[in-house]
């Protein structure tokens, strides 16, 4: 009880600074649609150049229609994201260890509502679906679960945390867990923290806050602004990097980037820093969940710019976009500004191994089926770098850290460096002679285009010590 009261004080002390002005954003965006083309260039000139630009900017370029402006916005996103990060794409993979919910919500298929058997999943089966994640090569995780303070309380959470840490399959091991759990207190924050993971990951769903309300009807996770303070608390508690998102197809997706850029002002002006991470999932079906019902889905056309504009909105944080999305759809919006993609991705609790005894357990439909292998294979010849580095966590580039390397566009100087040595380990340990092959003749082309020759020396000699039998070798 004492717990909840001081949670209750400190999201009133911050209540008037996080609200998100829901009148604030109607006026921008009625404002933005009266801007003229010449105000549309000049907000596309500012990005161009990496200025900041406002609120009213983005609500312009919202409103965008012009099929060659919409072409030249789509070209500067682009090079905004080849300049700060360079060709480099993360790869991960969701872990999901239960889905017990005490929660509503009209659009989950973990809903209170929906009769299935659920589960949570003992230590010791987690650490099954960490040996396949492990299997498959990946070194970076995002732990999932619903709510409820019973069957998963942060009791659960912390020793699942401890267990895949502890996990080793092979040459696996995963090097950095990201955690996607509800909103939680001040304390619970604080001992995530100390399990060292990477970032505190939760989506707003929407930040309409009348059809949060209508979407999330008599549950736990009904009080917007406990929600929408999560991030403070987060970051009270010493976590350094949030990432957020919203589900596009719940409201107005125009009202919704709006949002989500309020919400990371305010944590730019608190804490110096803002979001790390922004994700971009799109309503899907899912058992129990009726899509005819949501008036704003949203077509591939509006997903590719609202995707592009958030990159130009943002420019140093990264953009992650789930296998919920096409292959087709991934590779072109990586052109647009994603820099993470989850890989080999199963959405339901048990889901590894349940994949590998044919049978699917999700909580919504995936799009993109193809094992990390493929996508590596794809990506790489596309010209990008598959990335399974976890580094910046590990030496302490993070929060305010790293978006000071970010804005420098001195990142990707570190990144590419790290990114093709971890490419190699991958094949080296995954991958059959074939594999090893394409991928050591590849990074040999990418070392080659590194300016400084002290960081090429860095990728070649990384290959011979790999081989040899070295891991874990990062910048």
């Amino acid at each position: 009880m004492y717990l909840i009261q001081k949670e209750m004080e400190f999201m009133e002390r911050f209540k008037e600074h996080v609200k998100i002005d829901r009148e604030k954003i109607l006026q921008l965006l009625e404002e933005g649609k009266n801007a003229t083309r010449e105000d549309i260039l000049e907000v596309l000139r500012k990005a161009e150049n990496k200025e900041k630009i406002t609120h009213l900017d983005i609500a312009k370029l919202l409103h965008i229609k012009d099929d060659d402006l919409i072409e030249k916005m789509f070209q500067i996103a682009g090079k905004i994201k080849k300049d700060v990060y360079g060709n480099r794409i993360v790869l991960f993979a969701p872990l999901y260890i239960s889905d017990f919910c005490v929660n509503n919500c009209v659009y989950c298929g973990y809903k209170r509502e929906n009769k299935f058997h659920r589960r949570r999943l003992s230590m010791e089966e987690i650490k099954k679906e960490v040996m396949i994640l492990e299997e498959m090569g990946h070194k970076r995780l995002a732990l999932e679960a619903g709510e409820d303070p019973v069957n998963c309380d942060i009791e659960y959470i912390l020793e699942a945390i401890d267990t895949i840490y502890d996990t080793y399959n092979k040459n696996g091991k995963i090097r950095r867990i990201n955690v996607n759990i509800a909103a939680t207190t001040v304390e619970n924050y604080r001992r995530l923290n100390e399990k060292g993971i990477g970032t505190y990951i939760l989506f707003q769903e929407t930040y309409d806050e009348e059809v949060y309300k209508k979407v999330h009807p008599k549950c736990l996770k009904g009080n917007y602004d406990y929600h929408t303070t999560s991030f403070d608390r987060a970051m009270e508690a010493g976590i350094e990097d949030v990432g957020a998102g919203v589900l596009f197809g719940l409201a107005d997706p125009k009202f919704e980037v709006l949002g989500l850029m309020m919400h990371n002002e305010h944590l730019e002006k608190r804490f110096g820093v803002g979001f790390h991470t922004i994700s971009v999932p799109r309503l899907r079906p899912a058992e129990g969940v009726n899509l005819e019902t949501f008036p704003y889905l949203l077509d591939d056309e509006t997903f590719k710019k609202i995707v592009t504009i958030i990159r130009i909105a943002v420019p140093y944080t990264g953009m992650i976009l789930s296998t919920r999305e096409t292959a087709e759809m991934r590779e072109i919006l990586i052109q647009h500004g994603i820099s993470q993609v989850s890989a080999g991705s199963c959405t339901g609790v048990g889901g590894y191994e349940e994949h590998i005894k044919g049978r699917n357990v999700s909580q919504f439909a995936t799009a993109d089926e193809r094992s990390p292998k493929q996508v590596i294979e794809d990506l790489m010849a596309a010209g990008y770098i598959p990335s399974y580095c976890t580094s910046c966590y590990r030496t302490g580039r993070v929060g305010e850290k790293f978006m000071e390397i970010a804005k420098s566009e001195m990142i990707h100087n570190l990144c590419k460096p790290n990114a093709l040595t971890t490419l190699v380990e991958y094949a080296v340990d995954y991958g059959d002679k074939e594999l090893l092959a394409k991928v050591e003749k590849f990074v040999r082309e990418q070392a080659a285009t590194i300016e400084n020759k002290r960081l090429e020396q860095f990728v070649l000699k990384n290959i011979d010590k790999l081989k040899a039998g070295e891991r874990d070798l990062y910048l």
